[in-house]
């Protein structure tokens, strides 16, 4: 049967739920898109046919950093210098692209990231959002206009979000001044505030709004600490830190301390935080990060094309660490190819295999998709990542008539569907209720790519 628009029952014979694997399971939720019932064993109540069936489901992955508006810039920096390249250098070449884009290009820009997204098996998404201010430096009428452009892209898109508005003051340790092409980020504690008091009436089932200070480069503990002060309780908290080991240098030339170590002594830090990269970590920031109960934010495609380096895995999840990944600058839209590169970076580093497990969970595929379901919906502030009543009826079905999904053990699935071949294996994606992608396809797809293709060729005619 046809995967029916209108229902609000799906049948899996096999659904990744909390304890793992389950059986027969029948998949109920209700018109605001939130699940009312998960029954395994269920195989009598769709005897009659009346419920679409499908072999496999599993929650929607939560991507959880994103800079929607770096979709456009994709494959474009990948043309050496007259030196050697970095991080840095590709900053200033994102600076340049940044600098003329307009608040609708934005939202046409991230529509169809959405769509990439959503097609690959992402269902919901945190977007750390900092270009806030016109191409002048001057603030728009509405202080939110581009966070909203980009919530609006969301809804084109049908994916949920949280939206976390950025506190970007400062070029540099030391609260040293932005230069000229860092204006469009500019805000302070009280603008940051502006902008969340504005988007309040957005915030609905499919969107949540929180916080991220840049980095400790770009906010101080002071202006951080204002900001929390005045943020709901509840509210998540994301921020850059410790990605580069130039970074690491300033901060213990300009503070003795590293970065990680100096937001610890700071600021309270505990389970609304999602600390961004933290590749360069020493044990006891390991220990701070994974006792505070923070999640790792890790986006290996994105780090590998910056020449990150690696976070160190194994020793967080040792400590009971929890961890999320995200697509940062969307070289990748794929939630597969992220889990995968997190755990072959941790093998070419160690010249080991099977390293993303527990004593528990000895399937890397199950262990990656689990717990970073649990660190992506923790990271984003809203009822996601598990396929239990209350939660949102966000879920993905893979593509059983693949030839790399074909007659295996339910153990081997997550195995085969992360690890095996290159070809997207995600067949139908819904989001709250609502079928976005059937067959591979995006209700909106032409649509909102015909819209990007413009927004391309108008941005490339200012080069």
């Amino acid at each position: 049967m046809p995967l029916n628009q209108q229902g609000n029952q799906l049948f899996a014979r096999h659904a990744l739920l909390p304890q793992g694997w389950c059986d027969d399971v029948l998949i109920t939720w209700d018109a605001a898109g939130t699940l009312t019932a998960i029954t395994p064993d269920a195989a009598a109540a769709v005897a009659d046919g009346s419920v679409p069936v499908v072999s496999y489901v599993l929650p929607g992955m939560i991507n959880l950093h994103s800079h929607s508006f770096q979709r456009a810039l994709g494959g474009r920096t990948e043309k050496a210098g007259p030196g050697r390249d970095s991080f840095w250098t590709w900053r200033e070449l994102m600076y340049r692209f940044a600098r003329n884009i307009t608040p609708e290009q934005m939202e046409s820009i991230a529509a169809q990231l959405y769509v990439e997204c959503l097609r690959h098996g992402y269902t919901s998404l945190c977007e750390f959002h900092y270009v806030q201010r016109a191409p002048d430096g001057s603030m728009y009428a509405q202080p939110a206009e581009t966070a909203q452009r980009v919530i609006a892209g969301a809804r084109l898109a049908g994916i949920g979000m949280t939206m976390l508005p950025v506190l970007y003051s400062y070029s540099g340790f030391g609260e040293n001044p932005l230069k000229p092409e860092q204006q469009r980020f500019r805000t302070d504690a009280a603008d940051v505030l502006r902008i969340i008091e504005a988007l309040e009436p957005l915030r609905d089932v499919q969107t949540e709004v929180g916080v991220a200070p840049h980095s400790l480069r770009a906010a101080s503990t002071q202006q951080i600490n204002t900001v929390l002060a005045a943020l709901p309780a509840s509210r998540p908290i994301h921020i850059h830190i410790a990605e580069q080991m130039a970074e690491v240098q300033q901060a213990l030339d300009w503070c003795g301390r590293r970065p990680v170590q100096h937001l610890y002594d700071q600021v309270e830090v505990d389970q609304r935080w999602c600390l961004i990269h933290a590749t360069h970590l020493q044990q006891d920031e390991v220990q701070s990060m994974a006792r505070s109960g923070t999640v790792a934010g890790l986006c290996p495609t994105t780090e590998a094309n910056l020449g990150d380096g690696l976070f160190p895995l194994e020793e967080f999840l040792a400590l009971g660490g929890r961890f999320g990944v995200g697509s940062d600058s969307h070289i990748s839209q794929s939630a597969v190819e992220e889990l995968r590169w997190l755990e072959y970076g941790q093998r070419l580093q160690q010249q080991r295999r099977n390293i993303a497990v527990s004593d528990s969970e000895r399937n890397v595929g199950d262990f990656l998709w689990q717990r970073a379901l649990q660190g992506g919906a923790q990271a984003s502030g809203r009822p996601v990542g598990e396929l239990e009543v209350g939660r949102r009826a966000d879920l993905l079905v893979p593509d059983d008539d693949h030839p790399n999904l074909h007659a295996l053990a339910l153990d081997e699935v997550l195995g085969s569907f992360i690890f095996s071949g290159n070809d997207n294996l995600v067949r139908d994606v819904m989001v709250g209720g609502r079928w976005l992608v059937q067959r591979g396809q995006h209700v909106a797809q032409q649509e909102i790519a015909a819209r990007f293709k413009q927004t391309l060729t108008e941005l490339r005619e200012l080069r």
